[in-house]
């Protein structure tokens, strides 16, 4: 993180955090190095692009107040090939992230956002560069889940607004799940540490991560969904999505998805996963917005 992105600011009015550098939407322009600086999210000025903070190991609060994980490290390199000077990060609850997308409070959403048909009618999607399981959640002695019949009667905590709320709430009267929706993803493990809850259903990478951080819990069985993670941007922004979506395609292409796999999971992407594979046209087949014509390599 450069000199700019060094400090924590919290925006009471709008119930916002951002992480990075600047003082918000309407902080002047900065001279740095002699060169004018604008405003964060504009084309002068820092990147600016929101996550749910918390959601590790996307996306963490350090003890001085500067963010790190895999989704930050990510905005730090879009930033760059941008030619922005820096970023900042908009901590946004996920539950209000797509309003807070389209009420213009940052440029898109960085945070790993689950591809579905039906958010792809509300937000634009790059195409996918993390694949992503479900996965369960437990205290380190309770009793193994080896198939859904296993959490039947059992209480579950989410994300609120989450793909992983949707599967559950979906799923609710078929295995008579007692629902818990919390607005941080840490919040839902805790609740599995203190026993309020059985489980708590993530993203398979969130789960690991959690689990290799606490003695107290361990991750169990996994829903393969086929899911895959995408950056989420208004959908009149597709000028702005194809340009970003170039820069990811040529982070798979070279190198940089899968240190970052490495770095944040512990390994590197195997054969054919998303974040060494990039598409041909723009956005995720199927998902509205694809556009499935090709178009050259914009790579140097």
């Amino acid at each position: 993180m450069n000199n700019l992105c060094s400090r924590l600011f919290v925006v009471v009015a709008a119930s916002l955090v951002l992480v990075g550098c600047g003082a918000g939407e309407e902080a002047p322009a900065l001279e740095s190095e002699g060169a004018v600086v604008g405003p964060a999210g504009t084309p002068e000025g820092p990147l600016l692009v929101s996550a749910d903070v918390g959601f590790a190991p996307h996306a963490m609060v350090r003890p001085d107040g500067t963010a790190e994980g895999f989704n930050i490290d990510l905005a730090d390199e879009i930033a760059k090939r941008l030619g922005r000077p820096g970023y900042e990060i908009v901590d946004q609850e996920w539950s209000g992230m797509f309003a807070g997308l389209n009420a213009n409070r940052f440029e898109f959403i960085i945070a790993p956002t689950t591809m579905t048909y039906e958010r792809s009618q509300e937000v634009l999607f790059v195409e996918g560069y993390l694949d992503t399981d479900y996965t369960f959640l437990i205290k380190n002695d309770a009793p193994e889940i080896e198939t859904l019949e296993d959490v039947r009667g059992q209480a579950i905590a989410v994300n609120n607004g989450s793909a992983y709320d949707l599967w559950v709430t979906e799923n609710q009267e078929e295995y008579d799940l007692e629902v818990q929706r919390y607005g941080k993803n840490a919040d839902a493990v805790q609740a599995v540490v203190t026993g309020r809850a059985f489980a708590n259903l993530a993203g398979e990478t969130v789960a690991k991560w959690a689990a290799n951080q606490s003695p107290l819990v361990r991750t169990t069985y996994t829903i393969k969904s086929g899911s895959k993670f995408s950056a989420a941007f208004r959908q009149d922004d597709v000028e702005y999505r194809n340009r970003v979506e170039e820069i990811m395609e040529c982070m798979k292409t070279d190198g940089t998805m899968a240190r970052l796999h490495e770095k944040w999971f512990g390994d590197t992407p195997v054969e054919g996963a998303a974040a060494i594979t990039p598409l041909e046209g723009y956005g995720e087949p199927g998902m509205e917005g694809h556009d499935p014509t090709p178009h050259p390599s914009a790579c140097n």
